[in-house]
């Protein structure tokens, strides 16, 4: 599948905004303690991966009643969905100069991932958690996502890579007093 950013600017993906806010204090502190251990951008936005898809919970998985949509609240509340855990991951990539998308696969619900690029070549990965039956691993050779779409079932990858969320992901979110309430008005579609 060929990628498509919406917009051709670069810089686009890597600017911070109210949700993928990489300028906030504990956003740059959790760059700064993940870029210590690493040796290049490469190990950093692996690490980064990492430390999203293994220290904080999907909140469907752990029970946690709570909706968080901006990256700083996702950190620090340590919770979130996919999307959630996509705007924290792209704001510690973003934070340091990895230019970093938002992009989407269509299952029941939409599901959120991020692409990273590197090398004139974008790749998605999925920091949603891992969990019985679900492996997803930082990868540049290939993608290693949570889900693989059944064309069948009308699911599918968009190819569009979004310099930030996409509206109806955001309003969801914002409007959601809690994750039940969340659940029933997930975005189906872009």
């Amino acid at each position: 599948m060929e990628l498509i950013q919406n917009t051709p600017d670069l810089s686009a993906y890597l600017a911070a905004d109210e949700v993928i806010d990489h300028h906030h204090p504990l956003v740059r502190r959790t760059a700064a303690r993940l870029a210590r251990d690493a040796e290049d951008s490469y190990a950093y936005a692996r690490l980064a991966f990492e430390f999203v898809r293994d220290t904080i919970p999907h909140s469907q998985d752990s029970g946690d009643p709570r909706v968080t949509w901006r990256a700083s609240d996702v950190l620090e509340q340590g919770t979130g969905i996919c999307y959630a855990k996509a705007h924290a991951l792209a704001a510690l990539l973003r934070a340091e100069d990895i230019p970093t998308a938002l992009c989407y696969q269509k299952f029941d619900v939409l599901h959120g991932l991020v692409a990273v690029r590197f090398n004139g070549a974008w790749h998605r990965q999925d920091p949603r958690g891992n969990k019985p039956g679900v492996d997803a691993q930082f990868s540049l050779d290939g993608e290693r996502l949570a889900f693989a779409p059944d064309p069948e079932f009308n699911e599918l990858d968009y190819p569009v890579l979004y310099a930030e969320p996409h509206p109806a992901v955001l309003d969801a979110l914002r409007s959601a007093p809690d994750r039940a309430y969340l659940w029933k008005t997930l975005p189906t579609a872009l």
